[in-house]
């Protein structure tokens, strides 16, 4: 593997790097509860987890 024989300079590290942008991650909305979560996602409320509008761990049994 060839490699570089002068160091890059910071400026020119960073022009390369200003073209890798962040995105906002997807929500969605569960059709049960209402609460938005990310896709693919389980998530908490009211003591339940819920997965595809579905629950999967009731707290107050599992307690």
């Amino acid at each position: 593997m060839p490699n570089p024989k002068h160091r890059h300079s910071k400026a020119r590290k960073r022009k390369r790097r200003t073209h890798y942008t962040t995105t906002a991650p997807t929500v969605a909305i569960c059709p049960t509860t209402g609460q938005p979560h990310l896709y693919h996602r389980a998530h908490w409320f009211e003591g339940k987890m819920y997965y595809k509008g579905k629950v999967v761990i009731d707290k107050a049994v599992t307690a």
